[in-house]
């Protein structure tokens, strides 16, 4: 009896592994070529990472681009009393891994030309593999894009995952409001 409640208690923590924890290690270069270890560069704020590592979820995370950014990372020059302004760090990954790594530089370039220079900054590219990463963070669908919010000591509070939807931008912004700027 107490091998299968000890066993039933490892699987549901293992199911919950990413929300508790710490984002693993990541080595990263933006768009603007700046390396970015995360999560150790970017503690003391909160967080907001997707992460994609096949085309099809890559084009899923396209879909979030603009409301990530009218949310999150654009700053209005006049005060708007109706929108919330959030003190956080936000970026999009794709993961470049397996196969697909010899392809990198190439695969930086076509993207610098092709994003919106407003986003260059939060576009971060990773290059290695993927398996402590499928494992940690439960990336358990290759054509589904991830969302993990951080606190500002990189412990992930939230996550999602799929293409963008307005329950899910609402879930996040919900899981944000500790970030609000006063």
């Amino acid at each position: 009896m107490r091998i299968i409640f000890f066993a039933l208690l490892i699987i549901s923590f293992n199911s919950l592994a990413q929300v508790g924890g710490v984002f693993p290690d990541m080595a990263t270069e933006s768009l603007t070529n700046n390396m970015i270890d995360l999560p150790s560069q970017i503690k003391g704020k909160y967080a907001l990472i997707g992460l994609a590592y096949s085309k099809k979820a890559e084009e899923d995370l396209q879909h979030w681009f603009s409301p990530v950014y009218n949310n999150f990372i654009h700053k209005s020059e006049t005060p708007n009393p109706f929108k919330f302004e959030y003190d956080i760090n936000t970026y999009f990954i794709p993961m470049l891994t397996g196969a697909k790594r010899p392809a990198y530089k190439n695969t930086m370039k076509k993207v610098q030309e092709t994003v919106d220079p407003r986003l260059r900054p939060h576009v971060l590219f990773y290059e290695g593999t993927m398996n402590q990463y499928r494992n940690l963070l439960k990336l358990e669908e290759s054509d589904l894009p991830y969302f993990f919010i951080l606190d500002p000591d990189g412990v992930i509070i939230h996550t999602a995952q799929g293409r963008y939807t307005d329950k899910k931008m609402q879930e996040i912004i919900n899981a944000l409001a500790p970030s609000l700027k006063n």
